[in-house]
């Protein structure tokens, strides 16, 4: 059951389901949630970067020299 469990909830993560909802949905606190999932979350930087690249929120890399 708690593989079911586990399996179930890193894979909302990965889906881009908020961490609170998905804190909500498992009946556990943020700080639980994030200490036992938030390596099981994988893929979302290439996204999350063209989302920000969209929105012209993403900050400026200083040059490197």
């Amino acid at each position: 059951m708690y593989d079911i469990r586990h399996t179930r909830l890193t894979k909302w993560l990965n889906d881009g389901i908020p961490p609170a909802q998905v804190a909500d949905w498992a009946g556990n606190s943020m700080p639980v949630l994030l200490a036992t999932y938030a390596r099981c979350v994988e893929g979302q930087l290439p996204d999350l970067k063209r989302r920000l690249e969209a929105a012209g929120d993403l900050p400026e890399r200083p040059d490197a020299g």
